[in-house]
């Protein structure tokens, strides 16, 4: 019997041989597998790491968002309080001086126009009659120092309602307009008007002009002084001086000191002034407060012309909204919401990170140009409803901001 054993073992070595040529198709197999393995984990960490990135930009662009609407709505705050609110002051001095002063002397002759009037010497000044009633106008003060134009109320009293709303204020318990003694008035330095802003530009010699219903009254600035804000021996009738008597006719404005004071300023600026003339209001207006044009006419720069006002913040609110329904519905019937549109047809991968001012654009109908006018048109409305009402209900409830601003409505 032949013996095949070599045979076979030849066999099982020769094909061992060419598998080991050709390569083993199982180990070839669970290769792949392993490298595809690898393939979709990498793809799968990639992806996760994309996601990551775009919700962390998207998260941190909301808050930068955030952030920068809080420092647009204090930047706005400010201009409110700097700003808006001496608009309101002026608007109401108007108003008040309109009503309260048209029964006054006129400063014209009988032909409309203006002359200087005859500067009186001191010892021979005249008083209005009667007594001062709170809060109503009982002079006007000029200061050519402050501006060509540069006239303000003065009303009966120191509260902040006057203080703030109706120009500058009379210590009641100091002198009447002209008279021996102090007549000591109170103003803001910053904001409501803020018609003692520059009262650190006096001086030595320029003039505080007073008007009352028939005279006027010609002050001469002569010096100030830096006082805390607990003495109040400034208003006496000769300041400081507490029981001496009188012999001068002298005034006292009174304001902050700084002019821009963190919650509540630490010094009263004081400045002092004495009378150097008077005139009758039917015979003109004082040489301090005239000028001639080229034909020699006396022109009296406080009177001419009317100051211009922005209007009032609720009309610019009911404008603005009104504005956006309108350019809304247009674009609205016309376009439809284009920017949804677009953004649902974009893959998830290539739309643009989550943005809360994106998003508020990305709604409003019509093509990008149209949606952002609706945007800012929104913007418009929001700042003007701040400013009407936002503001001064924070200024009149914030703890914080009722010390900062004084405000009363």
């Amino acid at each position: 019997m032949t013996d095949n054993t070599p045979q076979m073992d030849s066999a099982t070595d020769a094909g061992t041989g060419f598998e080991s040529v050709i390569g083993d198709p199982s180990a070839d197999n669970a290769n792949a597998s392993q490298a595809g393995g690898h393939r979709v984990s990498g793809s799968h960490r990639a992806a996760r790491t994309a996601s990551s990135k775009r919700t962390i930009s998207a998260v941190a662009g909301v808050i930068g968002e955030i952030l920068i609407t809080l420092a647009v709505i204090v930047g706005f705050y400010l201009a409110w309080q700097m700003w808006w609110t001496g608009v309101m002051s002026q608007r109401t001095q108007a108003s008040d001086d309109e009503v309260q002063t048209s029964s006054w002397t006129s400063a014209k002759s009988s032909d409309n126009t203006y002359r200087i009037a005859k500067a009186n010497p001191v010892s021979t000044t005249p008083l209005e009659e009667g007594k001062y009633q709170t809060s109503k106008i009982m002079s006007k003060i000029y200061i050519p120092r402050f501006g060509a134009k540069w006239v303000r109320n003065i009303v009966e009293g120191t509260d902040i309602q006057q203080l703030n709303m109706h120009g500058l204020g009379h210590y009641s318990e100091s002198q009447k307009a002209g008279a021996i003694g102090n007549f000591a008035v109170a103003g803001h330095r910053a904001g409501y008007g803020e018609p003692l802003a520059h009262i650190d530009d006096f001086k030595p010699g320029d003039k505080i002009v007073l008007r009352t219903q028939n005279y006027w009254y010609v002050y001469e600035y002569t010096n100030h002084e830096i006082v805390d804000p607990e003495n109040v021996g400034v208003i006496e009738p000769v300041p400081n001086h507490p029981g001496q008597k009188p012999t001068e006719r002298l005034i006292t404005l009174t304001t902050c000191e700084p002019r821009y004071a963190y919650i509540t300023a630490a010094h009263r600026w004081i400045a002092y002034g004495k009378l150097v003339s008077w005139s009758r209001v039917s015979e003109g207006v004082p040489k301090e407060l005239a000028s001639k044009a080229r034909d020699g006419q006396v022109v009296f720069a406080q009177e001419e012309g009317t100051t211009v006002l922005p209007p009032d913040m609720s009309h610019i609110a009911l404008a603005s909204l009104l504005s956006y329904v309108v350019v809304y519905l247009a674009a609205l019937a016309v376009w439809r919401y284009r920017g949804v549109r677009k953004y649902l047809g974009t893959a998830k991968e290539k739309r643009p990170v989550f943005s809360l001012y994106g998003w508020l654009t990305r709604i409003q109908p019509g093509p990008l140009p149209v949606r952002i006018v609706l945007v800012l048109l929104l913007c418009a409305t929001l700042i003007a409803v701040f400013f009407q009402w936002g503001y001064p209900w924070m200024a009149q409830n914030l703890p914080f901001l009722q010390l900062t601003s004084n405000y009363v409505g």
